[in-house]
């Protein structure tokens, strides 16, 4: 079939590969988001699927809003028989979503109806999930809602960012992405309407989800940081300072301590939570570089009965 791949992400660029490697499909051209500012002198950089495109020799095309006719004029000139998608990260208008005769086909990131929405890993992850997966579904206007392709599963493991997990999906995901379009072109491959029952909503996750509440459950706290890691990275406040927290782990001693509160062994730093206590193992300091929590602790001289916690700092 004649493709039209649209997406943006680094995550998207596995699946743009195996498209381009299956041997059966043209990928006649790439759809992604405008040049974004990026780096400390905040130049214009291309997203990582234009890159990807430009090096393979793929026509690219960067509509400021996907509803634009100049886009949608090129976009009929094309003539794409499918228009597979991973993350491209703009709402498709039904101007757009009629064009392709096979549609457009999304790679989603969760076992749909679950986690339907723009952050499903996070979710899954501060869900507590322990399995999760991947979808192909045709794109309606509806938010994530169209009919399935087909799915692939992938087993949470216990000490999973959603940075680790996104990467696993990312390469599972492309090989079903490549798979879904071999099964509408043969037509060997129909798409089923979702169960009604069993949908979860996934959105974005702000910053102020991340802020982690010190009087909730061990597992609980462990569970956000995990989905927050890379982005937007979990955070507390210590001494009037942000301090993220790139990685913790439950422990069963030291229940002893309140919530937020520290203390400090040669070479371990505890938290106390609403439950039993968390070791903090990696954080980064406001303004500074990742380091080992207890390399911090040695550094900022905690005091006895001192806590973590707090509101919203800059």
């Amino acid at each position: 079939m004649k493709l039209v791949f649209a997406g943006t992400p680094e995550v998207a660029v596995p699946a743009l590969d195996a498209l381009l490697d299956s041997g059966r499909h043209e990928v006649a051209a790439v759809v992604t988001r405008p040049d974004a500012p990026a780096g400390r002198g905040r130049r214009l950089v291309a997203s990582p699927v234009a890159e990807r495109a430009e090096e393979a020799g793929i026509e690219v095309l960067k509509p400021t809003r996907p509803r634009d006719e100049d886009f949608l004029a090129r976009l009929r000139e094309i003539a794409p028989d499918c228009c597979p998608v991973v993350a491209y990260g703009a709402l498709l208008p039904t101007s757009a979503l009629e064009i392709p005769a096979h549609g457009w086909v999304n790679l989603h990131f969760s076992l749909l109806p679950a986690w339907r929405g723009a952050a499903p890993v996070q979710h899954s992850l501060m869900a507590g999930d322990q399995v999760t997966g991947a979808s192909t579904f045709l794109i309606e206007e509806g938010l994530d809602s169209g009919p399935v392709y087909g799915v692939v599963t992938e087993d949470v493991r216990p000490t999973d960012t959603s940075g680790d997990l996104l990467t696993r999906l990312a390469f599972a995901g492309a090989g079903l992405l490549a798979a879904t379009m071999d099964g509408i072109e043969d037509g060997t491959l129909k798409a089923v309407p979702q169960p009604v029952e069993g949908i979860t909503l996934a959105p974005k996750i702000t910053v102020e989800d991340a802020h982690i509440d010190w009087t909730a459950p061990a597992l609980r706290v462990d569970r956000v940081v995990r989905g927050c890691t890379p982005a937007p990275g979990a955070w507390t406040v210590f001494r009037g300072e942000r301090l993220k927290l790139i990685q913790t782990a439950p422990v069963a001693e030291r229940g002893e301590l309140k919530p937020g509160e520290l203390a400090v062994g040669k070479n371990n730093v505890y938290v106390g939570t609403g439950s039993h206590a968390v070791e903090l193992l990696w954080v980064q300091p406001q303004g500074k570089k990742p380091m080992r929590a207890a390399d911090w602790a040695r550094g900022v001289r905690i005091a006895p009965g001192e806590r973590l916690g707090g509101g919203d700092v800059g």
